[in-house]
């Protein structure tokens, strides 16, 4: 057991995106990641799917989930809920940075293209 500080996001080579890893394999979990992100407006995720369940709360914001063929608009006090293997991609919509915390099945967290090929990550889970 550790306690440890929460370090704020920071740039990414994914443009608009900030990030950092509050838990995760470095900390010494294997079957959890947590990630605490900020996207700015205007910026997206490329569209991509985990080999665990995520569960993204989002802090503050406005922004839109594709996934399934279908578009979901959420803002402040939602829970999206991804099952594994949920090819999926986040917009932020709005005119504010979109604020949010994932919670991961697995430490570290295979990412791939929605291909199947791997999505090399800018940042260590």
């Amino acid at each position: 057991m550790s306690v440890i500080e929460q370090s704020p996001p920071t740039s990414t080579a994914i443009e608009g995106i900030d990030h950092a890893t509050w838990a995760g394999q470095a900390q010494g979990l294997s079957q959890l990641s947590v990630w605490r992100q900020s996207m700015a407006p205007g910026a997206a995720t490329p569209p991509h799917q985990h080999d665990c369940d995520e569960v993204v709360l989002c802090l503050t914001g406005e922004g839109e989930l594709h996934t399934d063929g279908r578009r979901q608009r959420f803002g402040a006090h939602s829970t999206l809920i991804l099952p594994r293997g949920r090819v999926h991609q986040f917009f932020n919509v709005g005119t504010q940075p979109l604020e949010t915390l994932g919670i991961f099945g697995q430490s570290p967290v295979p990412t791939c293209q929605p291909d199947g090929a791997p999505l090399p990550l800018p940042w260590r889970s």
